[in-house]
């Protein structure tokens, strides 16, 4: 699987299966809004998480950080496609904390499944800070 990048080569539907499972298991008392997300890793697996909301609003944690921690426990690797549900089933945006969260691990080339289609992930958060910014000298 390493080096997909054509939306052909993905399977979107099982994707989009894995992130309504992943929503189903949503933690969502609060706002009963629950949130499933799924992303193909560049080893083959599928990786998913369910948002895990917390009557202190701030320490609520999206499906894309649970996404993410479970590439990171199952060994890493680079994300390549990326979808997200709301409790309705229908394709959402994930909000701005998680696409820094998926640049990270997806990059410029990952590829997101959005309400408007497939773009790659420069198109989601153009102009990206990145890890490459930290090993710039410090100015004066």
């Amino acid at each position: 699987m390493a080096g997909v990048h054509s939306q052909e080569a993905i399977d979107w539907d099982r994707l989009r299966a894995r992130a309504r499972e992943a929503c189903s298991r949503a933690y969502a008392p609060y706002s009963r809004y629950g949130v499933g997300a799924a992303a193909l890793v560049d080893d083959g697996r599928v990786v998913s998480g369910c948002n895990v909301e917390n009557a202190g609003y701030g320490v609520t944690l999206c499906a894309e950080c649970g996404l993410v921690s479970e590439l990171v426990l199952g060994g890493g690797g680079r994300l390549l496609a990326f979808t997200c549900c709301n409790h309705t089933g229908e394709v959402i945006m994930p909000c701005g904390r998680c696409r820094q969260l998926l640049w990270e691990h997806g990059g410029a080339e990952l590829l997101v499944e959005t309400p408007e289609g497939i773009v790659p992930m420069d198109h989601v958060l153009p102009q990206a800070f990145g890890p490459q910014h930290l090993d710039r000298p410090a100015t004066a």
